[in-house]
């Protein structure tokens, strides 16, 4: 039986480091549905692999 993937997660401030955008930006796109958020309440985390796609589409 395989298991299926594991999600790497980050904190919020990593995420937005990896994403080259603002905290605030991350929190924007959870709103809005652009991203998963993971964690507990109180404790946003983001799965590194999902915002790695998300930069690499902004890129120019």
């Amino acid at each position: 039986m395989t298991r299926p993937p594991r999600h790497r997660l980050v904190p919020t401030n990593v995420a937005a480091l990896a994403a080259g955008v603002s905290e605030a930006t991350i929190r924007k796109w959870v709103s809005r549905g652009k991203i998963t958020r993971y964690g507990t309440p109180g404790r946003s985390e983001f799965d590194i692999d999902e915002l790695t796609q998300i930069a690499l589409r902004r890129r120019p």
